[in-house]
């Protein structure tokens, strides 16, 4: 998705229509999901530590590392 497309979903947040503004809050939430785990993963592929991608996240190491070690392409070690 473009950042057009997540600017367009986050205005239709504050529709006059909650429901739609629900569903668009939704599929704003799932795009930001992938887009964090996209960043993880470029961050990692680039030799960044959980440590540091934990503070950007402003959640802890463990937390972080919970969420994104499991997967195959964040085995790296600090």
């Amino acid at each position: 998705m473009k950042a057009d497309s997540v600017t367009l979903l986050a205005e239709a947040t504050s529709g006059d229509d909650p429901i739609v503004s629900l569903g668009a809050t939704v599929e704003l939430r799932r795009e930001l999901e992938r887009l964090e785990a996209v960043l993880v993963r470029r961050a990692r592929t680039q030799g960044r530590t959980w440590t540091r991608i934990a503070a950007a996240l402003g959640i802890s190491k463990q937390a972080v590392h919970r969420k994104y070690g499991g997967r195959g392409l964040f085995r790296n070690q600090e």
